[in-house]
């Protein structure tokens, strides 16, 4: 039975819309907003112009993850269920995620960044917003 419903899961992760590194300046000029969902030290160290930052998971350590649980709230508490998001993290994984997360919470316009930050960086060769050595 926990095979099936990881199967289950699995296909409704992947049948998520996305949005490819390439189309994301484009979408940002017409009013998409990029969500980066990446722990905030990342996210300080650099990202996107424009981008908001809201964790998805508030720690990742070599034994876990620890979901934040007030994520969708926080969400909400910046964009209303209709605006246009592009959810990212690094490399494209726990967007997909929070993603799912939003969609079920209701929001209509959520799009996963394939590939992630990583990619949106080798398209058109972006350079990130902050940057601290």
């Amino acid at each position: 039975m926990a095979s099936a419903a990881m199967s289950s899961n699995k296909k409704e992760l992947e049948a998520l819309p996305i949005v490819d590194a390439g189309e994301v300046r484009e979408l940002m000029s017409s009013g998409h907003h990029y969500l980066d969902v990446r722990l905030g030290k990342d996210f300080d160290k650099a990202h996107a112009d424009g981008a908001r930052n809201i964790s998805y998971y508030l720690s990742v350590t070599p034994s876990g993850k620890e979901k934040n649980p007030h994520f969708v709230d926080e969400v909400a508490s910046l964009f209303g269920k209709d605006e246009h998001l592009i959810v990212a993290c690094n490399t494209g994984v726990r967007s997909r995620l929070a993603t799912k997360d939003l969609l079920d919470a209701g929001f209509k316009n959520v799009r996963n960044l394939k590939g992630g930050y990583q990619s949106f960086l080798r398209s058109e060769s972006q350079q990130p917003a902050a940057h601290q050595q």
